[in-house]
């Protein structure tokens, strides 16, 4: 038999580049795409002459589907250690999560592959493959790199300092009085700029540029990452750009995996139940500010379902216990106990906004009197536990008493007298010395709507 033409391959992308029929930029050691889906980027091997290379470049639309299935059907591509993050330490909360988010492409690659928009669902399959990802991020140089440092969430030392009860029955305020209830009015500019931040957070999660400033980046490293909050930034994306008049689609894929999250909470752990909480505040956020679903029945429920995992997950512990005793506690306990805290204040945040949508009076969260407001931007942004222990060794010697609390932020006390006052502002100047972008918009709201 006559051999081929060429006796090796004239293809000039990576294979998975070519079994996608898409552009490859080859850049050395790892295509753009690739780098963007975590996935490994390789050339195909030479073949003999008597081989057809010409089959390679040219597979037929059965094998790539085949092999883009497998490809994202392997558990093991987000559990893949040489996927995990490196954190920088200079870059903000957004920035730092726009690397590891890299390794939830593959999760939406199957939704892309097979058509499947929820894990408990098969539905929608024109929707959802109409819906790719933007893989335009810039300055994408390499695959992502390794992250030595492997944390353990088992056996954290949390209490909770508060009665958390008083977070699910927070939905009745509105409705039944209750005893040492305080209305707080905002001013419409602060309305207005707690809406824009929070459509902010539902957009960053939506584009899959980055993390909401209330999810710390090591929850979304490869070895750390939750089931929940795995599979709600693969599920919003198909949120980013909705053909007109299917958004009722896009929604109804949420509701779905929200329901489910309800009905498995009681299986959950400490760490996935906080995982829960933070995926359901995302979806609720979503559902509101990037499909429109302003009076929807499902979203006031869906508020009571959120307070209540908002509860479940608080019961968990809100504080370490070294926090209490004004040691350092181990960096995954205060890891747990912040991301909770930063995610209960922007929960309370948009139930105001949701509050303010239908008119009704908004009221002082004063369940949460006494937990820490949100910590420093060092602590908060450590990239290894070495950075994160020095961090901290600084706060408690500049906090050595006490450390600041968020009604801290709340109204002045009445009675207050001169020098309680100036202790008081010197406390908050001390804190906002050190405070993110996620601190920085809490005082904002806070001064502007009660002075001090």
């Amino acid at each position: 038999m006559k051999g081929t033409r060429y006796s090796t391959s004239r293809q000039k992308a990576c294979q998975p580049c070519s079994t996608a029929k898409t552009k490859c930029d080859r850049k050395p050691g790892c295509c753009t795409r690739c780098a963007l889906r975590g996935i490994s980027c390789s050339y195909p091997p030479i073949l003999p002459s008597g081989d057809s290379s010409r089959d390679i470049g040219d597979n037929t639309s059965d094998n790539a589907e085949a092999s883009l299935y497998t490809s994202f059907s392997d558990t093991s591509v987000l559990s893949a250690p040489g996927l995990e993050p490196k954190i920088s330490a200079g870059a903000d909360s957004q920035g730092l999560a726009s690397q590891s988010l890299t390794t939830q492409s593959s999760t939406f690659g199957l939704v892309q592959a097979t058509g499947s928009t929820s894990p408990t669902n098969t539905s929608s399959t024109t929707f959802a493959a109409s819906h790719t990802p933007d893989e335009s991020v810039p300055n994408i140089t390499s695959c992502p790199p390794r992250n030595s440092e492997v944390l353990n969430f088992s056996s954290l030392e949390l209490f909770s300092p508060i009665n958390v009860d008083g977070i699910s029955n927070r939905w009745l305020n509105t409705l039944i009085p209750v005893p040492g209830q305080k209305v707080k009015e905002y001013p419409a500019s602060i309305s207005a700029f707690i809406y824009r931040l929070l459509k902010s957070y539902a957009t960053v999660a939506v584009r899959g540029r980055g993390v909401p400033p209330f999810i710390h980046a090591s929850q979304i490293s490869a070895t750390s990452i939750r089931q929940p909050l795995s599979t709600c930034f693969s599920l919003v994306r198909i949120c980013e750009s909705p053909l007109p008049g299917s958004e009722g689609v896009a929604a109804d894929v949420l509701h779905r995996e929200m329901n489910n999250i309800c009905e498995e909470q009681a299986t959950y752990d400490d760490v996935t139940m906080l995982a829960a909480f933070q995926a359901y505040l995302i979806y609720s956020m979503v559902l509101f500010f990037r499909l429109g679903q302003i009076s929807s029945p499902f979203l006031r429920q869906a508020m009571m379902n959120l307070q209540e995992l908002a509860c479940s997950s608080s019961r968990g512990g809100l504080m370490c216990t070294a926090e209490r005793q004004r040691v350092r506690p181990r960096w995954e306990a205060w890891i747990v106990a912040e991301s909770k805290r930063r995610s209960l204040f922007t929960m309370y945040l948009f139930d105001s906004v949701l509050s303010t949508q239908d008119g009704l009076q908004t009221f002082l969260g004063t369940e949460l009197e006494g937990l820490p407001a949100s910590a420093d931007k060092s602590l908060w942004r450590a990239h290894t536990r070495r950075d994160w222990e020095t961090a901290y060794n600084l706060y408690l010697a500049d906090w050595s008493e006490q450390g600041f609390r968020i009604d801290e932020l709340w109204p002045i006390p009445a009675g207050l007298d001169e020098t309680g006052l100036l202790e008081r502002r010197k406390r908050v100047d001390r804190w906002l010395e050190n405070v993110d972008e996620f601190g920085t918009m809490l005082y904002a709201v806070t001064s502007c709507t009660h002075g001090g």
